[in-house]
Order: structure tokens, then sequence, then C-alpha cells
């Protein structure tokens, strides 16, 4: 990602702003650069990362149930499309007339599109880039039946209360027509959550600490990744695994106009990863909007596939 894909005062504002809170942050969406999203392919075919292998299984198993929920699909927005392996899945039982795909990182997806064009030459393609923590509106699709795609449970990024808002903004998008296919991760045993983050090549952590260059390149900070570890737990009484960089030694980190002191130990919040239970996402749903809501789950409960239609 390049700093001419967001609002370059806007995106430093930000990233600067979290460094300096009580608590210091950076917004899971600025893992996706090119390495991070290279990386994040590759933490997906861990043995240790189960939601990839396991949705894709939910959505093999059940794709025409699936087709039949959704029916006609004029425009397929994949959001988060990253390498769009996922949304090209649904071309043949969806049989979309265009495919958006919407991502933070642009140059990703347009080197994913022009592939797919290729090898799908009657479907319209287009790349865009995309915030979804931003309001979402696409007044050249108005009256046109949308079916919004989001998978691999990217959803745990947002908080409930924030989740409620994106599923509202959709709704309100789809004008009383189509709605949103997602992949959400349920509660399980707290061994099998701290595996898929903690996973023994140390990819996850490598994805973590990729941030940090991120924001180096970004706002010209001089995080040295030496200095750096991954840490990341299971919080039971908020169901989400939470993710953070913690420093090893006492150091300074500047940048052009400021800087911020960590102690040896400080953590830097780079993600949380909220858990459902089938009940509380089926009323997340609802509660948004949606008129009504199929669910499909893997046999192990691990999982979970859901249409909900606006």
């Amino acid at each position: 990602m390049s700093q001419e894909h967001l609002p370059g005062h806007k995106m430093i504002d930000e990233l600067i702003t979290g460094l300096l809170q009580e608590q210091p942050s950076i917004s899971p969406k600025f893992f996706y650069d090119e390495i991070g999203s290279h990386l994040f392919e590759a933490i997906t075919f861990l043995e240790e990362y189960y939601p990839t292998r396991t949705e894709k299984k939910i959505m093999l198993q059940y794709g025409q149930a699936i087709a039949l929920a959704i029916g006609t699909c004029d425009v397929l927005l994949d959001l988060g499309a990253g390498n769009c392996e996922k949304g090209c899945a649904l071309f043949e039982t969806l049989l979309p007339k265009e495919y958006r795909a919407l991502d933070i990182s642009k140059e990703f997806l347009e080197q994913a599109i022009s592939g797919l064009q290729k090898e799908f030459p009657q479907i319209q393609m287009q790349a865009q880039t995309c915030d979804l923590q931003e309001e979402m509106a696409f007044p050249d699709l108005v009256g046109r039946k949308k079916i919004f795609f989001y998978p691999g449970s990217s959803i745990g990024n947002f908080d409930p209360d924030t989740a409620l808002e994106l599923f509202k903004n959709i709704v309100k998008v789809c004008e009383g027509s189509g709605g949103l296919l997602i992949g959400v991760d349920l509660v399980k045993d707290h061994e099998v959550l701290s595996r898929a983050y903690n996973d023994a090549l140390g990819i996850t952590a490598a994805f973590n600490k990729n941030i940090l260059l991120h924001l180096n390149r970004l706002v010209k900070t001089n995080f040295d990744l030496e200095h750096w570890e991954h840490y990341a737990i299971f919080n039971d009484q908020l169901a989400r695994i939470e993710m953070y960089l913690r420093s090893t030694r006492n150091q300074v980190v500047s940048w052009a106009g400021g800087e911020k002191h960590f102690d040896s130990g400080a953590l830097i919040h780079t993600e949380n990863s909220y858990k459902y239970t089938q009940e509380k996402f089926e009323s997340l749903l609802t509660g948004a909007g949606f008129k009504s809501v199929h669910c499909w789950t893997d046999p192990n409960s691990y999982f979970l596939v859901a249409y909900a239609a606006a």
C-alpha cells in the first residue's frame, strides 16, 4: 500500500494518535501492505490456523444451499478481498454479472484482478480501495442487487458495536434486496485458539511485526524489529484474541515532530479477534436490520458461515 491510496495527512494523524494513546495501538487495517498480504496468505496454510480451511469446507459442502438462499446476484462486493481467491470461488454458483474487489491495498488487488479477468471474461471486474471503518457508498450501483461477501472472520477485528454499524451500513447500501454472506469464528477451546495465533513457524509473529516496517515507511518512524516481539492472548471475559507487540527493552521511537518512550514490556495493541456464539452473531445481524439469517457450520462448530438477507 502506498500513501496515495489513503488521505496522507489523515492516515498519518491516525497512526501517530494511536501511538500516543495511554494504551498505544495500531489499527489492524495497516497489516495489509504488500508484504503483510503475502504473510497472511502464508498463515492460511498453517496447520494451526483452522479458520480458512474450515470455512472453505463449509462453503464447498453447502455451496448449492448458499446459492439457493442468495438467489440472483448482479454485483458481488468482496470486502477485504486480498488475493480474491475466496471471492472467485463463488463465481460458478452465484454467477455475478460484476465483481468488485475491495480492500485497503489496491496494488495487491489489481494483481489478482488482472489474472482473474482473463479467466472470467464474462464478469466485469474492478479493484477498489475501501476502508471499512468509514461509511461505504456505491452510487453507481443503485437499483442493482448487491451481495456483500466478508469471509475469513475478519469481522472479528471489529468490536461488536462497530460491527453493528458496519452491518447497518450494508443494509442501507443493499436498498431492500441482496444481503451479506459472511464467515465468523466461533467460541471454542482456548488451546485451539492460542495455537492459531502463536504458530510454531512464527509466521503470525512476522505478520504482526511487519506492521512496524509499514509504519516506518508511512510515518518515517524508526522502529527496530529486533526490540519487539509478538504477544497474543485470549481474553475470556470479552471472548476475543488480543494481539500485541511487546517491547523487549526501554526504548524511544521517534518520527518527524514527535517521539514515544516505551518501557521494557510495554505493549502496542495491533488486533482484536472476537469469537461469537451462533446465537449472538445472528442477534447482531438481525439487530442491524437484516430480515432473515441462514447459517451453516462444520461438525466441530469451529466456524460459521451466514447469509443475512437485507
